[in-house]
């Protein structure tokens, strides 16, 4: 039986999405280590309570099946942790050390025995190819330097028939709001993230095919999305 019956829209398909630039703004592993590096002691005040809905209609439409392996890509320090059944299997990675160490802190103090969580690059995974029932990325690929190449290892570590599901904020398609997304993302990095990531080129050079779409928080200005892997 499929997991999905609502398709994407025609717009996400095909066309000049696939050349198109993702971001104005190009960045490196180590900027960005550096980055979480100093938000790691405020990450849970500062990003936590603004961006919590959007964590909680994620794992509200996952529908979490029990003995389900999770894995969720850019774990930080481990705000979600606590929001998953515990009848499930739940691994976190994240590249900043800092960010794991508060995790882990996490996992010991609420007693979450089935989460783990290991220090690895998105972009380069040390998970065998269909390990995971889903694949989770919240908030995490307008901040990596390749977000096609982290899509495209979530794709590859999800099991056929699985989901990979990312929260994120996308450039608007207003066009006036678009404009003012791609003039502050050099300042926005500074403060971890690009503003003006384009939704449409990155499902293209990702080879993703949303099944749904959902805005979500704050004047709906971010986006879950929800693929499945078919084959």
């Amino acid at each position: 039986m499929a997991l999905f019956t609502e398709r994407s829209d025609e717009k996400f398909q095909g066309g000049d999405a696939a050349t198109r630039a993702l971001s104005s703004i190009d960045v490196e592993n180590h900027f960005v280590e550096r980055v979480y590096e100093k938000l790691s002691g405020v990450y849970d005040i500062t990003f936590g309570p603004t961006l919590h809905p959007g964590r909680l209609q994620a794992l509200d439409r996952m529908a979490i099946e029990p003995g389900a392996k999770i894995l969720e890509v850019g774990v930080g320090t481990g705000i979600n942790l606590g929001l998953y059944p515990r009848s499930c299997d739940i691994t976190g990675i994240d590249l900043s050390a800092p960010m794991l160490e508060k995790a882990q802190e996490r996992i010991a103090k609420k007693g979450l025995r089935n989460c783990q969580v290991l220090e690895m690059d998105a972009a380069a995974m040390q998970f065998a190819d269909d390990s995971f029932d889903i694949v989770y990325a919240p908030y995490l690929i307008s901040v990596v330097p390749d977000p096609v190449a982290v899509a495209r290892e979530m794709r590859r570590v999800c099991r056929p028939g699985g989901r990979i599901v990312i929260l994120n904020h996308f450039k608007s398609d207003n066009p006036v709001i678009s404009r003012i997304e791609r003039a502050i993302s050099p300042m926005c990095v500074h403060l971890g993230f690009k503003s003006d990531l384009d939704l449409p080129g990155f499902l293209a050079q990702a080879d993703l095919s949303p099944v749904s779409i959902h805005k979500v928080n704050l004047a709906n200005m971010w986006s879950l999305v929800t693929c499945v892997k078919y084959t």
